[in-house]
């Protein structure tokens, strides 16, 4: 006679998750969405359409006794032709706040990318079910924390004690913008991430509206920020407009007043802070646009190389070094009227010490280390007592 607890299905319904904006009911089961379906709708863009059905920051949240959690996904993993394996993606278990459990979804869909040349195909495959077992039989909140950088379709849930929403704990929300970085590129997990690390440390609700590559100063973005509630807000912006080569500095500053003044239609009052970039060597006064290193990409290594010339600034290309400076005197002229605006610059998330202890692997992305140490510094900077982002009063 089996021993093995009986199973009881929940519902996968909006009230069990928390960080996506819209929930897509499909023909098996239910996709999170970090863009509802009228910013979609405006987006051409085949890279940011596959960032935004990430579910980075995207979590079920439950208060259950049960001692068994199963979850059945259907992941969509990437692979790089020519490039080594990416990792699983990983789901994380919180029990009441901490760590309980990792597990990763096998199977799934496969999407085969081809740098070189820009084509992609799609090969279906199977649910895969992840368990967590020997969890308390106490009361307890259980937060499943779905993967940052896999497409994840949810199909069913299963407990063996009955499941309930969490009430909202009264705690404020966060919503963030940025690029791969903010999305978790390189991160370990889901909670690893540094916008996760730094909502943990700072004691808020994290909505991550992170989009790798798509951090583009798109005008359906901001109504999307716009429209969200949210009691804290940042954008982190640059990287991506040098990485595509998308516009020149006579475009970019009316272009970051225009998002501002979208995200304060929504947000008068709201403390909002822009985040400059993080220290990237290959781009500080190199324009875009990136390109992956064909040569390291022969030897089985993904590298990124700069793709444009210095002397290039001179007509308004951008780098880094321009951007932080232009994003830092658009703030200063915008705070004389607006004392909750604020500007953060990037490289005190990771600067030129970093880079020379823990230099960015594919010469773009952090790593997991340095993922935790932005963490942590973003929340000292931001949320501290005091702090442009702190939250005490709300």
């Amino acid at each position: 006679m089996s021993t093995r607890p009986q199973l009881m299905d929940t519902p996968l319904t909006e009230d069990l998750l928390r960080g996506a904006l819209e929930l897509e009911r499909t023909g098996r089961g239910l996709l999170p969405h970090r863009l509802p379906a009228r910013a979609r709708a405006q987006n051409t863009d085949d890279r940011l359409a596959m960032a935004e059905v990430q579910p980075s920051g995207v979590r079920i949240v439950m208060r259950t006794r049960a001692t068994v959690v199963e979850l059945d996904t259907l992941p969509t993993k990437r692979v790089y032709v020519g490039a080594p394996p990416r990792p699983e993606g990983i789901y994380d278990l919180l029990v009441d706040g901490r760590p309980a459990g990792r597990a990763g979804a096998a199977g799934g869909n496969t999407l085969t990318i081809d740098l070189a040349t820009g084509s992609a195909d799609v090969r279906p495959g199977q649910v895969s079910t992840l368990r967590f077992g020997g969890l308390s039989a106490a009361s307890k909140v259980v937060e499943i924390w779905l993967p940052h950088n896999e497409t994840t379709e949810l199909i069913a849930l299963r407990t063996d004690a009955p499941v309930e929403p969490v009430p909202d704990r009264g705690r404020a929300v966060w919503l963030h913008h940025g690029s791969s970085i903010s999305h978790g590129s390189d991160a370990a997990s889901p909670t690893t991430t540094w916008p996760a690390l730094a909502a943990a440390l700072g004691g808020v609700e994290l909505v991550n509206l992170g989009f790798a590559g798509s951090a583009l100063l798109d005008p359906f973005t901001a109504r999307t920020l716009r429209d969200t509630p949210a009691d804290r807000i940042s954008v982190k912006l640059g990287i991506n407009l040098v990485n595509t080569d998308l516009m020149r500095m006579r475009a970019f500053t009316p272009a970051v007043h225009g998002f501002l003044d979208t995200i304060r239609e929504g947000h008068p009052t709201t403390p909002l802070m822009v985040v400059s970039p993080i220290l990237c060597p290959i781009h500080e006064d190199t324009p875009g646009p990136s390109a992956p290193d064909l040569g390291a990409l022969g030897e089985g290594k993904l590298m990124f190389r700069a793709g444009g010339d210095p002397a290039e600034t001179a007509a308004g290309k951008l780098t880094l070094t321009t951007i932080r400076a232009e994003l830092a005197r658009v703030v200063a002229q915008r705070a004389a009227e607006d004392p909750n605006l604020h500007y953060l610059d990037g490289r005190g998330l990771y600067g030129e010490e970093d880079a020379a202890e823990l230099p960015l692997p594919d010469s773009l992305h952090p790593d997991a280390a340095t993922h935790r140490r932005m963490g942590e510094r973003f929340a000292e900077l931001a949320f501290r007592a005091g702090g442009p982002l702190a939250v005490e009063a709300v």
